[in-house]
């Protein structure tokens, strides 16, 4: 029998800053940079946890979601929920509470879990376009953060073969060889991976990730229709295929981490993705 895996997905409201005690002012603005502040700010997060196992003939579960809820809310979210963490967690004294530290010490407050059960990822989202994700492999030492930060642009296309007949076109591409085009609301996201900064905790410069996305994806993109407007589509079909691709050749060897993944979502229904080789 093959392993099934299962997610469960909880939330919990925190307040944290990017400022620790033992530093100085100024030694907390040349660490933390932008996101440096003595006072705190909150977010409303998102966990994700995801393990895998053996169906029980008994029972045809792997595990009882109650069981897995129940230590997620005794280990894990009755000590972060509702808490400023810089203050209340003391894990967090002396280290940045971002995504790539928290997800780690979520990890370790796991070690509950039922024994036909294992933990292969934990995800967790600060907004709706930030979260970072631990992948685990087959053993402990065996781990990948990674970091997905999410940008939206509108543009338009038209899906138009010039070696086929305008009725070949047609058949083949239906409404999206509409002669004016049609748009979308793309959605991309960039995903990082690396090892988090041990002074700031940081996988990677948020800031400077977005600047590079910008420049290279966003303001390229928006507004504009992409057979008409770009010569990298020139003689190209524009299907978010080759847009998704295009997209990866843009950021990859510019982003401040090693790129991982790029994601578009054309629709909500249509998902396209690239990744790093293994």
């Amino acid at each position: 029998m093959r392993a099934v895996r299962l997610a469960r997905r909880v939330t919990f409201s925190a307040g944290h800053r990017y400022w620790l005690s033992s530093l100085s002012d100024a030694e907390n603005r040349e660490r933390f940079g932008a996101w440096a502040s003595p006072y705190n700010h909150g977010h409303n997060y998102v966990l994700i946890v995801e393990s895998e196992g053996e169906v029980d003939p008994a029972s045809g579960m792997v595990v009882n979601i109650k069981e897995i809820d129940d230590i997620i809310d005794r280990d894990v979210i009755a000590g972060l929920d509702g808490k400023s963490l810089n203050d209340e967690v003391p894990h967090f004294a002396d280290r940045a509470p971002t995504l790539e530290n928290l997800l780690p010490f979520i990890r370790s407050r796991l070690v509950g879990l039922p024994p036909q059960v294992r933990l292969t990822r934990l995800r967790l989202d600060e907004t709706e376009t930030l979260y970072a994700e631990l992948e685990f492999g087959s053993t402990e030492e065996d781990l990948q953060m990674t970091l997905t930060r999410s940008y939206e642009f509108a543009a338009s296309h038209r899906l138009d073969n010039p070696a086929l007949s305008p009725e070949e076109n047609v058949s083949l591409f239906g409404k999206c060889n509409n002669p004016a085009g049609h748009g979308h609301n793309y959605v991309v996201e960039v995903t990082v991976r690396g090892e988090p900064d041990p002074k700031t905790g940081m996988l990677a410069d948020i800031g400077a990730l977005d600047e590079v996305v910008n420049r290279e994806v966003v303001d390229r993109y928006d507004h504009k229709h992409l057979n008409e407007d770009l010569p990298e589509f020139h003689g190209r079909m524009t299907t978010t295929e080759a847009l998704v691709q295009e997209i990866w050749n843009r950021l990859e060897g510019k982003v401040p981490a090693e790129l991982h993944r790029v994601r578009v979502f054309e629709t909500a229904r249509n998902i396209f993705e690239v990744g790093a080789r293994a």
